[in-house]
């Protein structure tokens, strides 16, 4: 179906709609995942630093632990050194760490028990360096082995442990979150693009479906434009053909009705002079008429007068059916056509079925193809048609022989149905097969009824319901009357209007 311009704005419009909120969802969820990710990506970093940092304390205080517990075993300077650099770095660490863990409560609320810890510790530490250095070794390992020293560290362990453990879920859950919101990112990246894709994909469908209407448009019209002087042609000729059916109905009439005139003006001056010799019998004045006159009165009474009187009857008679029958061509020419559905296979069968019983009695039959088409038109003037060309074939049969009459259609396309009527009666010379559609005309003998109206009327039928009819046939062979019918009257009858 073509598509119409308000139709091709309106999807146009509804795909621009459609990407557009497309481009902007994908836009708008970009920049939310991305944000997502950001967000993600700064929190791991702050976590790292606060878990870095615990690790970093502890392992400073460990540090400090195993140089003192070497001095204080050996009570050499080698391992005081390791021991004091780490007492110098355990301020910095427990500085660092309070500074990065306050920006979470949870680690934030250990703060003052790792300060406290570490200020135990490092107290514990320093005593036991102190004695070593004052020489009461033996006091430094006696301390060592109270396991005060053990339990600070193992506190301290707990306490740092549980923010490094912390800290190692959230950096786990983070990076499960950040996955996958690049996941979802890249998804919908991806069903972005395919729904863009789709989006130009229906964009193109409907200008590709837009521009072949107008380019099939654009030949239909070159075509018409092609057709147009043909059809004017066509028109012309039509006219022209009118014209000299006009003009030959013309003389026609004039010549046929003017011959019974003739006769009518003959026989009238005949009349006049039987009268004359009547006259002169009966109008005597009391002379007694001779015997010529008696012979010429009684010869114009028993001869002349009923011959006049026969051939003016005559004339009369057939200028009545010349008469009638022009009044019936023309009042069937001035009939409102009904247009309407009409089934031309019911309609012949109907048609067969009327004039049945003369074709049995020669033996005959009537085939009707299966094909006939339903068309548009006038179911009268089809009837007469129809009506009348089964009465020629019926009239018209060769003696002798079983009558075969068979209709046939074949589908035309946009000229509409062929149909053809096909007889094998005595058929129709070459030289006839036009003058056998002219009014008042016959060909061959002229042994049957008629006034040769019949074919010159289904002529007229046919044109009227923009169609036509053309005879072909051979002497002794049979006829073929081929009728072209238009499949809808009603457009034939407004192109005609326009």
């Amino acid at each position: 179906m073509p598509i119409s311009n308000a139709a091709f704005v309106r999807s146009t419009v509804i795909l621009l709609a459609a990407g557009m909120i497309a481009l902007l969802g994908i836009v708008g969820t970009s920049l939310w995942l991305v944000s997502k990710v950001q967000t993600y990506f700064a929190e791991l970093v702050e976590v790292r630093e606060v878990r870095s940092s615990a690790s970093d304390l502890l392992s400073t205080l460990k540090d400090a632990e195993t140089g003192q517990r070497g001095f204080v075993i050996t009570g050499e300077a080698t391992f005081r050194k390791p021991y004091d650099e780490a007492l110098m770095a355990v301020a910095e660490r427990q500085r660092a760490l309070e500074e990065k863990s306050a920006k979470f409560e949870h680690y934030a609320r250990r703060s003052p028990d790792i300060k406290r810890l570490v200020s135990e510790k490092l107290v514990e530490l320093a005593e036991t360096v102190e004695a070593v250095e004052q020489g009461r070794t033996t006091d430094a390992i006696a301390q060592v082995k109270t396991d005060r020293g053990r339990i600070l560290m193992d506190q301290l362990r707990e306490q740092l442990g549980a923010i490094m453990a912390d800290a190692d879920h959230r950096l786990q859950v983070g990076i499960v979150d950040t996955l996958w919101s690049a996941g979802a990112l890249q998804w919908t990246t991806v069903i972005g693009a395919i729904a863009i894709i789709g989006v130009l994909g229906g964009a193109v469908l409907v200008v590709a479906q837009y521009t072949r209407d107008i380019m099939l448009a654009r030949r239909e019209v070159e075509t018409l434009n092609a057709t147009l002087e043909r059809r004017v042609d066509e028109r012309t000729e039509e006219l022209i053909r009118a014209n000299q059916e006009v003009q030959r109905f013309a003389y026609i009439v004039t010549h046929d009705l003017r011959a019974p005139l003739v006769n009518i003006m003959g026989f009238t001056s005949e009349l006049q002079a039987s009268l004359s010799s009547i006259q002169t019998y009966v109008l005597a004045d009391g002379k007694p008429p001779s015997a010529d006159d008696i012979l010429e009165a009684r010869r114009a009474a028993s001869e002349d007068l009923p011959e006049a009187i026969g051939f003016i009857r005559s004339s009369t008679k057939k200028m009545d059916g010349l008469i009638n029958a022009i009044l019936k061509i023309s009042r069937d020419g001035r009939r409102e056509l009904k247009i309407e559905r009409v089934d031309l296979k019911a309609l012949v069968e109907m048609g067969a079925a009327t004039v049945n019983h003369q074709v049995v009695e020669s033996d005959g039959v009537v085939t009707i193809g299966n094909n006939l088409p339903t068309v548009i038109s006038d179911r009268l003037s089809l009837e007469q048609v129809f009506g009348n060309l089964f009465d020629n074939a019926i009239k018209y049969q060769t003696p002798g022989r079983p009558l075969r009459i068979s209709v046939t259609a074949r589908n035309n396309g946009r000229a509409g149905s062929v149909i053809e009527f096909t007889d094998n009666g005595r058929g129709i010379a070459p030289e006839d097969h036009e003058r056998v559609f002219e009014l008042f005309r016959r060909s061959g003998t002229q042994d049957k009824p008629g006034e040769g109206i019949g074919l010159a009327h289904v002529r007229s039928l046919m044109r009227n319901l923009g169609g036509d009819i053309v005879v072909k046939s051979a002497l002794g062979e049979g006829t073929t009357f081929v009728l072209r019918l238009p499949p809808d009257l009603s457009k034939v009858v407004r192109s005609m209007q326009a």
